[in-house]
């Protein structure tokens, strides 16, 4: 028997992600305030990066499109209003956290690879999302260092998420996680 590329699980894991991105930024909880540029910190990537690294590339870059597509269609300024910005470099945040964590998991250990996960998912975020506004002249390149202290802050943020959500979710799977009631 075939085994599809998205299982029921997967699809439900999808959706469930998918909802939490557009949850976080319908209600705003998904966005910190910062004084730059872009006016805000987000961790409205952190489901594509849980869904790749959970699920697989096909999961995490279906949850990035989600998270695409609903910062494209909520945008406010001519940044996020062009798809190149807004939707393309999403859809590979948990592609490469999935790649990212496979790759590190056996040479760095379990909580040492979800980081990575999460670093390399939120940074695939930053470059491309201001590599694409670069170089369709949306924003100009002298602006990028005074976004340098958010994408850290960022970094960590996605890099706790993971180890603590992903963590917490293979314990419970295995059943390992919970006391007896």
């Amino acid at each position: 028997m075939e085994q599809s590329v998205l299982s029921i699980r997967k699809i439900v894991i999808t959706g469930i992600l998918a909802a939490i991105a557009i949850l976080l930024g319908v209600t705003r909880l998904g966005f910190i305030p910062v004084p730059n540029v872009s006016g805000h910190a987000t961790i409205m990537h952190v489901p594509a990066i849980l869904g790749g690294v959970m699920e697989g590339p096909v999961v995490g870059a279906l949850i990035g499109t989600i998270f695409g597509l609903f910062s494209f269609l909520q945008a406010s300024s001519p940044l996020f209003k062009n798809p190149l910005v807004s939707v393309f470099p999403r859809i590979w945040i948990g592609v490469v956290a999935y790649y990212a964590y496979v790759a590190s998991r056996k040479a760095f250990g379990e909580v040492t690879a979800l980081s990575i996960a999460g670093v390399l998912g939120t940074l695939t975020n930053t470059v491309l999302v201001l590599g694409m506004a670069v170089l369709v002249k949306l924003l100009p390149v002298k602006v990028i260092p005074t976004i340098i202290p958010q994408a850290v802050a960022e970094l960590i943020i996605a890099a706790i998420i993971t180890v603590v959500v992903v963590g917490g979710w293979k314990r419970l799977e295995s059943g390992s996680g919970g006391s007896s009631v």
